[in-house]
């Protein structure tokens, strides 16, 4: 073949190409959610008063931390449940509600509705917090002050709003005479943050116990309400976590020999060991971009983005390495495509003059949904490549698939409603959350899953999570309460309807 035939041929292949990315850009029309006939009226719209930032504030000053497996503050979280049943006298005298208290302080509500037929929901948060360092704190972190119409607390934003705003917004349903349809339940485990097996699991296994075969969907903390977070995005993002990261805990051992330092061996323990480390954080596993719920919130989101980024997210089958690459660069975004790998923990050495007879490291893996935890165990072995350094597995947790997210979807369409009734200029999107909740406890009775706090995020905001300054506006608290009271009104639905237009709420 001549030269000019094959410049001819390649211009025909990218004019082929070409043709295929703008058509694909100008025609991929994003996914328009289904609309629900909303029963609430702005009159209804649950007002912020002292009472309600009072309640909130108690409920922020009781220390419920757990500290490690088996390990949390029980005289807290029996002080917690006193002062939720003192707040919310109709939740806990209503002859609808039934309240049982699992494992001694998870508590499980039944709302028993009128029409049996339809399948439940199930509503979920946590009671627990983790530590705070005092010292670190613009203020006390269990005072939970008020400066610039923000509060300022432990559990702030993880989770306590979640059962203040679920346990407000019943409250005031019942005040209005509510009697739901669709029966649900309430579940507020207490040792999520030290993985919910004392907490969260009994409930689940007491759901079983008593017949649940199937909820209709399972709503429980995840991502949030973003502002700024997403390059070339205007708009505000809430993103709705379908899915969910595993996790992986890897101990690497190496046994090496002890003696003097004045007769240093040619390898010690410490030095295997930190090769093997260093291998492993060289060596980054590779990009999943394409097999998880990350494709479907890019292509979901690509209708916002300015052209050139809209052409690549539309077309990530022939810019998905470009994309790999570029995500690749933040540890934000890298965490979106791929099983990141942290060195957390490095052990050796008695003495400074004593060679060290062994050392060891922890390595944390957060799985990608499209790798099982025996593909990451293979491959550290096999990029370490030294029979010296012994793996073993210290803990684990498989991968969360995703949900359903289509239009036909009720709970996925129920929640982006509720949404888009409370922030009306919000884009949603389904997302692939990174850090873990209580939702595996309940992965036997819903596939059905989503994870989503009504948090309003703006950039610097992530750092507050399980860091110093964790804080909500008393806005942000008023929004939250709103959103479960849209939840429950829109889920008392028989089916999705096209009748509300979410333009017309609140």
């Amino acid at each position: 073949m001549s030269c000019k035939q094959i410049c001819i041929t390649l211009a025909a292949v990218c004019s082929v190409l070409l043709v295929i990315v703008l058509v694909r850009t100008f025609t991929l029309v994003p996914r328009k959610d289904a609309v629900i006939a909303c029963k609430t009226a702005d009159s209804d719209f649950i007002k912020l008063t002292d009472q309600i930032v009072k309640r909130f504030q108690r409920a922020l000053q009781i220390k419920t931390i757990s500290f490690k497996r088996g390990e949390y503050n029980r005289d807290q979280l029996l002080l917690l449940s006193s002062h939720l049943e003192k707040s919310f006298p109709l939740v806990h005298s209503s002859p609808l509600v039934k309240l049982d208290i699992i494992a001694n302080y998870s508590r499980l509500y039944t709302i028993t509705g009128s029409n049996t037929s339809l399948t439940p929901y199930l509503l979920a948060a946590h009671l627990d917090v983790v530590p705070a360092i005092p010292e670190e704190w613009e203020f006390p972190p269990f005072e939970a002050q008020i400066k610039d119409e923000y509060i300022y607390a432990r559990g702030a934003i993880d989770f306590k709003q979640g059962i203040m705003g679920i346990l407000e917004a019943l409250e005031y349903l019942l005040s209005k005479g509510f009697k739901p349809n669709r029966s649900f339940y309430i579940a507020f485990g207490h040792d999520e943050e030290v993985t919910g097996v004392d907490g969260a699991r009994a409930v689940g296994q007491e759901l079983q116990a008593r017949g649940l075969k199937k909820l209709e969907f399972l709503l429980d903390e995840g991502l949030a309400v973003l502002n700024g977070f997403i390059p070339g995005i205007q708009k505000t993002v809430a993103l709705i976590g379908i899915g969910e990261k595993g996790f992986l805990t890897l101990k690497l051992h190496v046994k090496g020999e002890a003696g003097h330092s004045s007769m240093p061996l040619k390898e010690t323990a410490i030095g295997i060991l930190a090769k093997a480390v260093v291998k492993i954080e060289d060596n980054p596993l590779p990009s999943m971009l394409g097999y998880g719920p990350e494709k479907e919130m890019l292509e979901h989101l690509a209708h916002e983005m300015p052209l050139a980024a809209r052409i690549i997210m539309t077309n990530l089958w022939l810019f998905g390495p470009l994309v790999s690459w570029f995500f690749s660069q933040k540890p934000a975004t890298n965490a979106i495509i791929r099983t990141v790998t942290s060195v957390t923990m490095f052990n050796g050495g008695v003495k400074t003059n004593v060679l060290p007879s062994d050392a060891t490291a922890y390595i944390n893996h957060r799985i990608h949904p499209a790798q099982s935890i025996q593909e990451i165990i293979d491959y550290d072995r096999a990029i370490i490549n030294d029979d010296r350094v012994k793996l073993s597995v210290e803990d684990s947790m498989v991968a969360a698939s995703g949900s359903p997210s289509g239009e036909n979807d009720f709970g996925y369409q129920i929640i982006s409603n509720s949404i888009r009734q409370i922030w009306t200029n919000a884009t949603t999107a389904p997302a692939l959350l990174f850090g873990n909740t209580d939702t595996r406890h309940y992965s036997m009775i819903t596939k059905n899953i989503y994870r989503f706090c009504p948090t309003v995020m703006f950039l610097g905001d992530e750092k507050r999570f399980h860091g110093i300054n964790e804080r909500i506006s008393k806005q942000n608290l008023e929004q939250a309460i709103n959103f479960y009271y849209h939840i429950i009104t829109n889920a008392d639905e028989n089916s999705l309807t096209n009748i509300h237009q979410h333009s017309d709420e609140l």
